[in-house]
């Protein structure tokens, strides 16, 4: 009788604890937004109790590749289990033309796809299953997973700081952060990266252009920046590194890899020239961890309805707001490649925004009056 009690007793504590704890696994599940089936896993870090509050870090996969693979090539995972925060891993959408995985920030074309909404319905869905700490919330990502992970910086309000590695910023993300308000940056990138030049292309900034963009944006001083060298602890791995910080309220800083390729630095997975004088995972919740969300009004522009008169358009584009307390506007008209080929000031009322001389094809126009914004694609006939 005494150990069936002895039994019992312990049974019902463990059933006790059990409630109360869970052990690391990683959970995919999926859910609808806009009528479309998205998918995503997330990873439970070892020993959490719920009702802690949990920080919450998106690491988001590059072009072409999933949640899954992410996972494991930037691991978080041990370094959850220690820090105690929840990883998501979301799946981008299929772009038609490349049959590949992307997220939308107008790198490979036009799509309606919403990531963005995607993103927060992610937040939500946690928040409501488990304690998130809504003031540490962050993203990084791999290359395309950087540059949203920036989208995100300009378009979001939820998140307390963002990192990239091997991403950077496309010219339609920085069009649309102009009324973001300042967020913690950091960047690891390879001078010798193949994929996202170091340097820049078209429709693509430098990291040099990104990091002063952030520079300004967090009112930095651009000359007053630590500088520290990188103990080169793996000379076989053809990579070496430097470190700058700005220092301020937002730090931006950045992890330059000389020579470094389109990699992960740390990863065990080694696909290029791999820096492993550090670990990028590491560095990044180093960075996050020093951070909470501050400001939420001044993240994220006001929107209002925005049309077109007609839609192909040949000479004049003809924007109507429906708000007759705008009546000036300044615009940007981006090419598919999200390059900004005109912009300038229109007032409601006029003839309209000549566009005789643009090629045929489609083009977003982005407009802006009184810290409200909106953009709407456009054909030129």
């Amino acid at each position: 009788m005494k150990n069936a009690i002895k039994t019992w007793i312990l049974f019902s504590l463990m059933s006790f604890v059990g409630s109360f704890c869970w052990s690391q696994q990683t959970i995919k599940t999926s859910l609808v937004h806009n009528q479309l089936t998205r998918t995503y896993s997330y990873y439970l870090p070892a020993n959490q109790v719920p009702g802690k509050k949990l920080p919450l870090v998106f690491n988001l996969h590059g072009y072409g590749s999933n949640g899954d693979q992410q996972e494991f090539y930037g691991d978080f995972r041990k370094i959850a289990d220690t820090a105690g925060f929840i990883v998501v891993h979301p799946d981008g959408t299929v772009y038609p033309q490349s049959g590949l995985r992307f997220w939308n920030v107008g790198l490979v074309g036009q799509s309606p796809v919403d990531d963005i909404g995607f993103i927060h319905a992610i937040i939500d869905t946690l928040s409501e299953k488990y304690t998130i700490d809504p003031e540490r919330i962050y993203s990084c990502g791999m290359s395309n997973g950087g540059f949203m992970s920036y989208h995100l910086a300009c378009n979001s309000h939820r998140f307390a700081a963002i990192a990239s590695v091997t991403g950077s910023m496309t010219a339609v993300t920085e069009a649309t952060c102009k009324n973001a308000g300042p967020m913690p940056i950091l960047e690891i990138h390879g001078t010798a990266d193949a994929v996202v030049n170091y340097n820049g292309t078209t429709g693509i900034l430098s990291i040099p252009e990104v990091l002063n963009f952030w520079i300004r944006k967090n009112g930095l001083d651009p000359q007053g920046f630590n500088f520290i060298n990188i103990p080169d602890i793996n000379q076989a791995d053809g990579a070496t590194a430097e470190r700058y910080i700005f220092p301020g309220a937002h730090e931006v800083e950045h992890f330059k890899v000389i020579n470094g390729g389109h990699t992960w630095p740390g990863s065990p997975f080694v696909i290029g020239t791999t820096c492993q004088d550090f670990n990028a995972s590491g560095v990044i919740w180093n960075f996050f961890n020093r951070y909470k969300r501050t400001t939420v009004s001044t993240f994220e522009p006001k929107r209002f309805a925005i049309t077109i008169r007609s839609n192909p358009v040949r000479d004049y584009l003809h924007i109507s707001t429906g708000n007759d307390k705008h009546t000036t506007f300044s615009f940007h008209i981006l090419n598919v490649h999200g390059r900004v080929i005109l912009d300038g000031k229109y007032q409601q009322g006029q003839h309209g925004i000549p566009v005789k001389n643009l090629d045929p094809g489609l083009y977003i126009v982005r407009i802006a009056s009184e810290g409200y914004s909106n953009s709407i694609k456009f054909i030129k006939a």
